[in-house]
């Protein structure tokens, strides 16, 4: 006979099995997803122009991207041959601080200290985007995420109308 506390050792043995068995990018979409639920109504309730947005600079159309070279990232200028300039000229609109296509983590920590956003929307793969939460919860800076639907460290993609309305969100 199995009393409560073996019948929940054992459950919880077959959940750890099972959560092992699942490959590392579902791991990361698990808790992306489950980070953009908890942090939704906060994110929605920050002023636009407390928000600044993080693009890879994977995202970049590399033979064609006119963008500026900064310290650790790259400007925009809207030249319209990749969908960041969609991006950079809706958060434009809204009045969100700052967009940076990030060249990587270091670069988005400095920026992050430097800017003292109050919110971010980082588009990324779900692996920098759950490194991106981790960090971000620990400055308390809410942050919204939307995931490459192609990665790779070059001509990855985004779904545009995803992206458009993380960005819009508000209460």
């Amino acid at each position: 006979m199995i009393n409560c506390a073996e019948r929940q050792n054992k459950i919880m043995t077959m959940k750890l099995c099972k959560f092992s068995q699942r490959n590392e990018e579902e791991i990361h979409k698990i808790f992306t997803n489950r980070q953009n639920k908890i942090y939704a109504k906060k994110f929605a309730s920050t002023q636009f122009n407390k928000r600044i947005v993080f693009v890879p600079h994977c995202m970049r159309n590399i033979n064609a991207c006119i963008a500026i070279e900064k310290d650790g990232y790259y400007i925009c200028v809207e030249c319209g041959k990749c969908k960041i300039g969609d991006i950079s000229g809706l958060m434009r609109e809204l009045h969100y601080s700052a967009l940076y296509i990030a060249k990587g983590g270091r670069s988005v920590e400095k920026i992050i200290k430097d800017q003292k956003p109050e919110a971010v929307v980082g588009i990324a793969c779900f692996f920098e985007g759950d490194q991106a939460f981790r960090t971000l919860k620990e400055k308390r800076i809410v942050m919204q995420f939307v995931p490459l639907t192609k990665d790779g460290c070059t001509a990855t993609d985004i779904n545009l109308k995803e992206a458009v309305k993380v960005l819009r969100c508000t209460i």
